[in-house]
């Protein structure tokens, strides 16, 4: 048996048309997804295996990955920015996609400005998000606010489009006393409460499993809300991943699983990463709606997450997006991209497939609501905002060194107090070895 989805976003309804080979022949059906249910075992007929659909043939043959039809990716931009078919626009007033242009150019700007700050040792450590800007500010503005987001390092432009402000990026970089964790995390492992932004954490994965059973247990206290959960492709790799698919398909669970498939996982290309067809192709694997899109599309990627939480609230079911982009910058400012990849490679994807750029010549060319004067009066607000942002985050105070012992436990036990003492003693002692003026008092 073989089985395609090809998903038409029409409306009122996501219709799914099933390719089924069996004795009979080649049959098309189209019907309207939904979840099977739990099975009757008592009612089968001898010939069905429990959990599984099946037919019967009698020859024996192996499914080769390398002969079937690779998953198609959905575009609605070509790479000038016209739209390829006009079903499939989301009709979005001027004013939102002239928001989502801002906030790309700004997460954009904020990058330059912040990986030149480590550079120059300012701050100890960053992540950009060059060329994957229409995958976070597409997938964010087709979710509700009310939507709980689980990220995994490169998602800034999520949390942008949400609300976070410069000044609160720029604190949590730099560690200062107005960063909600005190400078206990690493530099871009933001968070945010009020924007129902759960807080990045390093190990890779994590959040996968986790997002499964928030979404579980949002289906059971509060209908109408869904989970995304963004994951690169190498954390795809991880048992986490495969778990937390599992999870979600078999508890029904209204979670997006966003995967951002930028061609490397740090210094790991995609063709050594994995076999296959990517991550879609696992979708199906697990039971779940599946789609690739062009995530370097805004438009696509909106159409497609719009979708997706449909799916996942309207039949509460784990939907799985592929976004195929690429990762323009290096990995980190720990990292030198240019020992594994070649030059004319990276100017390929910043010059011609540029996801910005793309989608600057949609609102200039074909929506005729942006000007090349605007745009050029946009990128100097920009710096002088960022760098405003910047130059007052590095003026204030770091965190007491005391509260590194606080946030785990409500109240400090035995051990910790004592330890906490004897730091504060020590540093006392020998304050002319610290930096304590850059700091509030202990």
């Amino acid at each position: 048996m073989s089985m395609r989805h090809f998903i038409k976003f029409g409306k009122p309804y996501l219709h799914t048309r099933s390719l089924l080979r069996g004795n009979s022949g080649l049959q098309t059906c189209t019907h309207v997804a939904k979840s099977t249910g739990v099975q009757d075992v008592s009612k089968s007929d001898g010939n069905s295996f429990i959990g599984m659909p099946h037919n019967y043939v009698t020859k024996l043959e192996f499914l080769e990955p390398k002969m079937e039809n690779t998953i198609p990716v959905y575009q609605v931009l070509d790479s000038d920015g016209k739209i390829i078919d006009e079903t499939q626009d989301p009709k979005l007033s001027d004013e939102i996609v002239l928001k989502m242009y801002k906030d790309m150019k700004m997460l954009n700007i904020m990058d330059g400005i912040m990986y030149s700050a480590q550079r120059q040792g300012r701050i100890s450590f960053y992540m950009t998000n060059y060329g994957e800007e229409a995958a976070h500010i597409g997938s964010a503005a087709a979710l509700e606010m009310k939507d709980l987001v689980f990220a995994q390092y490169r998602e800034a432009g999520v949390l942008m489009w949400r609300g976070f402000r410069l000044d609160q990026f720029m604190d949590q970089c730099y560690a200062n006393i107005n960063d909600p964790a005190s400078g206990k995390q690493m530099p871009v492992h933001y968070g945010s409460k009020d924007l129902n932004f759960v807080t990045i954490s390093s190990p890779l994965a994590t959040q996968m499993p986790q997002a499964a059973g928030a979404a579980y247990a949002l289906k059971r206290t509060n209908p109408g809300t869904c989970v995304i959960c963004y994951f690169g492709e190498g954390a795809a790799s991880e048992g986490d991943a495969h778990a937390a698919f599992n999870f979600a398909a078999t508890l029904d669970a209204p979670c997006i699983f966003f995967c951002r498939n930028n061609g490397y996982a740090i210094s790991t290309p995609a063709h050594e990463q994995y076999r296959g067809d990517g991550i879609a192709s696992r979708g199906s694997g697990y039971g779940m709606l599946t789609i690739r899109v062009d995530g370097n599309d805004t438009l696509a990627v909106y159409n497609a997450t719009r979708k997706a939480r449909q799916i996942a609230l309207e039949e509460s079911r784990p939907v799985l997006i592929e976004a195929m982009t690429y990762r323009v910058g290096d990995h980190s400012t720990s990292d030198d991209s240019s020992t594994y990849r070649t030059a004319g490679e990276l100017e390929y994807w910043t010059k011609t497939n540029n996801p910005v750029t793309r989608f600057e010549r949609y609102i200039t060319n074909e929506r005729n609501c942006w000007s090349a004067e605007e745009d050029e009066k946009l990128s100097k607000d920009c710096s002088k905002q960022v760098i405003e942002a910047f130059t007052a985050a590095e003026k204030r105070l770091k965190p007491s060194p005391s509260l590194v012992f606080t946030d785990v436990y409500d109240e400090l036990p035995v051990n910790l107090k004592k330890q906490q003492k004897q730091m504060r003693e020590h540093v006392g002692a020998h304050s002319q070895h610290y930096p304590l003026k850059r700091h509030e008092p202990l």
